[in-house]
């Protein structure tokens, strides 16, 4: 069984006692550990003082020697959880280990045992270090200026559940006290019919009644609505809007988005409606059924991509000044949209993968171009695979998505209070420190602005009506 580094984190899907196991990883070295001993972690530490976590690491006990240096390294043994009174604090164990030689590790893990093998000083991005400082004036100058902006948030609770209704929280107050400026605020179109399966996936279990999901929307808006209302936030919905959130002094600022147009069930008049009674203008196509626009990432596909439907709507978006987002789309969904539209496509949540998995949410470097090639704007979320969920690890994401598509056409998709998975960035409070963890990682004041929120304001510019 290979073992997953961020299901290790969550506690969940672990294999039971005795069973075979892989996992790759870097050493954590330290003074008198005995031979045949280590501890492995998802990444290089950043420095010799920044102890491991436990619920992070894995106690190695090899048949033989351990293999030498930082890593990284691969390793086969019989997995061992630990009771929760072990002396040395550590939850889980590998016995009877052997490295496995001639695997290559995967990149990102080259590159982190590479860091960690020389002397570091600890970074305020750095998730779990307890001597971090707080963010740097540079970095609390950068979202001054930036005016930082998320693709794609959930944040406040504002998704309308299929059971058990949880009271609203506060967006707007973290939104101001981190800087964050602007968010997609999305309701989500199709939770009456989605359910969460034992491995930790959303999927679609049943149909839904004709016009049970337009009925669904009006409810999901109107919590969306609550919400604005509740905490003061401001709605762009048009040019002058975008002004006044990009001034200086504004205050908070959302951009209403649905995930999902199921709610169109075929009609393309009650997009008109939406824009009229929601000020909806930012709309994703798709979301986790297969619905009358198109193919999704996470089904079997029935329409080949965008279907004619489809593509009237992303037309109609375009007439009517609304974001076209192609998350959740297959990339022949995305290849389609692209060919049709006439304004820029964001993709407002993923992250990069060379090789995705069957059924997966990553996309590779071709599909991302695809948006980029539109003038759009590519959202990266805040999961970092078998990486631990630290800022420092989400700058390298994004940094990754840099390298493939270009610098204009990488955002921040948080997925804010949406995401199954540990995200690294979870709390708008954290925007300056993620804005350190950008000039960590290399780039220049210009072009983390860029990331952090003027790629999408252009966006924004081009597409909302006057």
């Amino acid at each position: 069984m290979q073992l997953d580094w961020g299901a290790l984190a969550l506690r969940r899907g672990l294999p039971t006692a005795g069973v075979a196991v892989e996992i790759e990883g870097a050493a954590f070295a330290a003074d008198a550990m005995p031979p045949g001993y280590a501890l492995l972690l998802p990444e290089a530490a950043c420095c010799a003082g920044c102890w491991p976590d436990p619920a992070t690491t894995v106690e190695v006990i090899f048949a033989g020697a351990a293999p030498s240096g930082p890593g990284p390294h691969r390793i086969a043994g019989l997995w061992q959880p630990l009771p929760a009174d072990d002396p040395a604090g550590w939850r889980w164990r590998i016995r009877d280990a052997r490295p496995l030689a001639g695997r290559a590790a995967a990149p990102w893990l080259r590159r982190r045992a590479l860091l960690g093998a020389v002397p570091l000083l600890c970074a305020a991005a750095t998730a779990g270090c307890a001597d971090a400082a707080g963010p740097s004036a540079a970095a609390r100058a950068l979202v001054a200026e930036a005016r930082p902006m998320d693709l794609h948030s959930h944040a406040g609770r504002v998704i309308l559940p299929r059971v058990q209704l949880r009271p609203l929280e506060p967006v707007a107050v973290p939104m101001r006290e981190g800087g964050m400026r602007l968010i997609a605020l999305a309701m989500v179109a199709d939770t009456p019919t989605t359910t969460v399966t034992a491995d930790r996936r959303i999927e679609a279990y049943r149909a839904p009644a004709p016009g049970e999901l337009y009925d669904h929307s009006k409810a999901a808006f109107a919590r969306l609505e609550s919400l604005v209302s509740r905490q003061g936030l401001s709605v762009v919905a048009d040019q002058a809007g975008l002004r006044a959130a990009l001034a200086p002094e504004a205050g908070p600022a959302v951009v209403v988005a649905s995930e999902g147009a199921d709610w169109l069930e075929g009609r393309l008049e009650r997009l008109e409606e939406a824009c009229r009674l929601h000020r909806l203008r930012h709309l994703q196509l798709v979301h986790y059924r297969v619905n009358e626009l198109g193919d999704i990432q996470t089904a079997a596909p029935v329409h080949e991509g965008l279907t004619e439907f489809g593509a009237e709507v992303v037309r109609d978006c375009n007439r009517r000044g609304v974001v076209v987002d192609v998350a959740h789309g297959t990339f022949w969904l995305v290849r389609r949209a692209a060919e049709v539209t006439t304004r820029p496509l964001v993709l407002s949540h993923t992250g990069l993968s060379g090789r995705p998995s069957l059924r997966s949410r990553w996309v590779t470097p071709e599909h991302a171009r695809l948006v980029a090639g539109t003038g759009g704007v590519v959202g990266v979320w805040p999961l970092v695979g078998a990486e631990a969920p630290t800022l420092r690890n989400y700058a390298l994401s994004i940094a990754r998505m840099v390298d493939a598509i270009g610098i204009d056409h990488v955002g921040i998709g948080s997925d804010m209070l949406g995401l199954l998975g540990t995200p690294a960035f979870g709390d708008y409070r954290e925007t300056p420190a993620l804005a350190e963890a950008l000039l960590a990682q290399g780039f220049s004041a210009v072009d983390a602005a860029k990331i952090l929120g003027g790629n999408y304001a252009r966006v924004l510019a081009a597409v909302l009506p006057a």
